[in-house]
């Protein structure tokens, strides 16, 4: 690839050699890839009219929609600068995120009379029928180190951060995707997650750049409403959150056939337990693939099929070009089997956060990306997560990981979910707290001692839980992931 490529140049291509097949579909409207590319072109247009080029950073901020996708590919051809604002964000959380990062520009569904400092664009009827009738001449524009998206993490604690992603890192997580996953332009690739969402928004750019055929399914759903998606669309390839999954297993099998003939199911955003994944090969697909991965460093570890059996407690082995390592406090690589500090570079990680050179100081060194995970990695290459680097629990001066708790009361049939976190305590310094959210019709007092059990049969003793909390739901962020802190919180206020 020559210095200055830009992402769009691969809708081009996609017009040239697949120009007649389906490029996007959403809400009973279908592109083909021609039609598609004259959209994003026709877009690139109305913003070079308004004055937005190279370096601007630009605020989405709508719902899920074809104008979205084309807005995503339209900004990166004018060298523009990609900013997701979650559309479910109240008005303040909008101002506080556009204080901090100062777009230029903000697109929204709704007026924001609040946000002051920076111009609001409504994608309304007047935006579309500027882009029906515009000219597809505006040019494309080529740079070294073209900055693409701010790809904000889905963190569970305060202000996402913004790593920026320049072309080439997004196209190199496309071929990674590739190669790792199997993609074919052939697939008619579900993705029912919002746009906002990092693996969302991944997976339809690499699947729209490679030729497939991307089926934009905008949640909110209930499960039912998606298994009949998955089976009237002929979806042959979908990437879901793990809550979604467990939702669907929880529907009669019935209403599961249209998972049967998936070539691929990828599920990331935190890794399933070993008793979920054989539960979704058995009653899903057994073409079932765990993607450990970040907004910050894409694809990381791929758990694939073949593998699941005999490394059931691991996300797979490193991803297409990532160089993973596991680390101690000293930045010096562990012998295998020993947990340490999960680290990782490749051609598709960011490599500084946008206007935050604090936050970059703390995640990079050498050159390696840090996301805060703890992890192992076993003789042959597999990763084991241990948990957050933050979320340890230290005991007497001993490390508890969360992981290995959870894992073993989500696998009793009367929990649907559970967390553990550490408790004050003035002796040992923290001990062992668990909440959980039952199923309907379980017994409190029954789940406890069966938790107290089987840890006690399968765990030394002082990782046995000591305080015991039930919550009708856990707060998550848009990733899918428990926001652990707010867990903790609302459990010891209880």
């Amino acid at each position: 690839m020559s210095s200055g490529f830009n992402f769009a140049e691969t809708l081009d291509h996609a017009a040239r050699s697949r120009g007649d097949h389906p490029a996007l579909i959403h809400d009973g409207t279908t592109l083909s890839h021609a039609e598609f590319a004259a959209l994003v072109r026709r877009t690139a247009t109305v913003l070079t009219e308004d004055g937005i080029g190279r370096g601007d950073l630009v605020g989405l901020g709508m719902q899920d929609s074809i104008e979205y996708v084309a807005l995503l590919f339209a900004l990166a051809r004018v060298g523009a600068i990609t900013l997701p604002v979650d559309a479910r964000w109240h008005e303040d959380e909008k101002r506080r995120m556009v204080e901090f990062f100062a777009p230029r520009l903000l697109f929204s569904d709704d007026p924001l009379p609040g946000i002051e400092g920076c111009p609001v664009q409504l994608a309304d009827d007047v935006w579309k029928a500027r882009v029906a009738t515009a000219s597809e001449d505006a040019p494309i524009v080529h740079a070294p180190d073209l900055g693409m998206v701010v790809s904000l993490s889905s963190g569970t604690t305060g202000r996402p951060t913004g790593p920026l992603l320049t072309h080439e890192q997004m196209y190199a997580r496309t071929v990674s995707q590739m190669a790792s996953l199997g993609f074919s332009c052939y697939d008619r690739f579900m993705t029912a997650t919002p746009l906002y969402f990092g693996g969302g928004r991944a997976f339809t750019l690499s699947q729209i750049a490679i030729g497939a055929t991307l089926i934009l399914n905008t949640p909110p759903f209930k499960a039912q409403e998606l298994a009949r998606a998955v089976a009237e669309t002929e979806t042959t390839a979908l990437f879901l959150v793990p809550t979604l999954l467990r939702r669907l297993l929880e529907l009669p099998d019935s209403e599961l056939a249209g998972f049967h003939g998936l070539r691929q199911l990828i599920s990331s955003g935190s890794p399933l337990h070993a008793h979920e994944r054989e539960a979704v090969r058995a009653r899903l697909t057994p073409n079932y693939y765990e993607y450990y991965a970040s907004t910050e460093g894409g694809g990381v570890s791929v758990l694939a099929p073949a593998d699941q059996r005999a490394h059931p407690e691991t996300v797979g082995r490193p991803a297409f070009r990532v160089d993973l390592q596991i680390v101690d406090d000293a930045h010096a690589p562990v012998a295998p089997g020993e947990t340490g500090h999960v680290r990782y570079r490749g051609p598709g990680v960011a490599e500084w956060f946008f206007r935050d050179e604090d936050a970059a100081a703390k995640a990079f060194h050498d050159g390696y990306f840090y996301p805060g995970d703890l992890g192992a990695l076993d003789a042959g290459g597999f990763l084991t997560l241990k948990g957050r680097s933050k979320d340890v629990i230290i005991r007497g001066g001993v490390n508890i990981y969360p992981p290995e708790i959870e894992r073993i009361a989500s696998a009793l049939p009367a929990v649907a979910e559970c967390c553990v976190f550490p408790v004050p305590h003035a002796a040992f310094g923290e001990e062992v707290g668990i909440a959980v959210v039952l199923r309907d019709g379980a017994d409190a007092t029954a789940v406890q001692t069966s938790i107290t059990e089987e840890c006690a049969a399968k765990l030394a003793r002082y990782k046995l839980p000591q305080h015991f909390f039930v919550m009708d739901s856990f707060p998550k962020n848009s990733g899918g992931k428990v926001i652990k802190p707010k867990v903790m919180e609302a459990a010891l206020k209880s």
